[in-house]
């Protein structure tokens, strides 16, 4: 192989070897190996449209994301955590409080106490901590990280757990890998950037999937581009 050759193939895997939540060179993974389980749950999670879809400043149908007004602002429009858990879950076979039976607004408050106090008669139930979550994550099952405000008037936080082969010190760092929607949407990012400084209040729940996770036939296509709006609270 030429030099130059040799030399851009090097990169090339270094780059791979430093994705997010490649152990890599850093270590074994904190919490488990991902299972056959955990990359079809990473691959439904891929393939929900979630950065384009459930639109920040934009009132969205709650189980496709698709914005369904023809302008943005008004009741319901400002961020949609909540809404596009409740469709993962949907569309996974399992149930979190959602639209009709609850608004969108604060629905991330009403999801984490019906969690608490009712999640388990739905097979739900509470993961200890970070790495059990992550772990919970890679074995396939469906994770939830959840903050709910203490004024019950104003919004909570909730995303789903992804899968990530991530070493003991990214997630000591940095928390588990999650997926979510808010004022800015992210297939990957880590509960760190997700949640800032409520994570250490952050709690954690997860249930198994009925089978394996269900493809999204024909996923929805990207809406529109939109006007620019008011920037939105981070969280629904």
């Amino acid at each position: 192989m030429q030099p130059r050759l040799r030399r851009r193939a090097a990169l090339a895997l270094g780059a791979v070897l430093f994705l997010p939540g490649r152990a890599g060179a850093r270590g074994a993974p904190c919490c488990g190996p991902v299972t056959s389980n955990g990359m079809l749950l990473a691959r439904f999670l891929d393939r929900t449209g979630v950065e384009q879809l459930w639109r920040s400043g934009w009132h969205v149908d709650w189980l496709s994301g698709r914005t369904n007004r023809p302008e943005p602002g008004g009741a319901e429009a400002k961020t949609h955590c909540s809404a596009f858990v409740a469709s993962v879950a949907a569309r996974l076979g399992a149930y979190v409080p959602r639209p009709p039976a609850h608004r969108q607004e604060l629905l991330a408050n009403a999801q984490m106490a019906w969690l608490e106090a009712r999640g388990a008669t739905e097979g739900w139930h509470g993961a200890a901590d970070e790495a059990a979550a992550q772990g919970l994550a890679n074995r396939g099952l469906l994770a939830l990280a959840s903050w709910r405000n203490p004024n019950p008037h104003r919004p909570g936080h909730i995303a789903v757990v992804r899968p990530s082969a991530k070493a003991a010190t990214e997630l000591a760092s940095d928390g588990p890998q999650i997926t979510r929607s808010g004022s800015r949407n992210y297939l990957s990012t880590t509960l760190r950037t997700g949640f800032g400084r409520r994570r250490p209040d952050v709690r954690f729940f997860a249930r198994d999937i009925a089978g394996d996770p269900p493809p999204l036939r024909n996923p929805p296509p990207a809406p529109p581009p939109a006007a620019p709006s008011a920037p939105a609270p981070a969280a629904a």
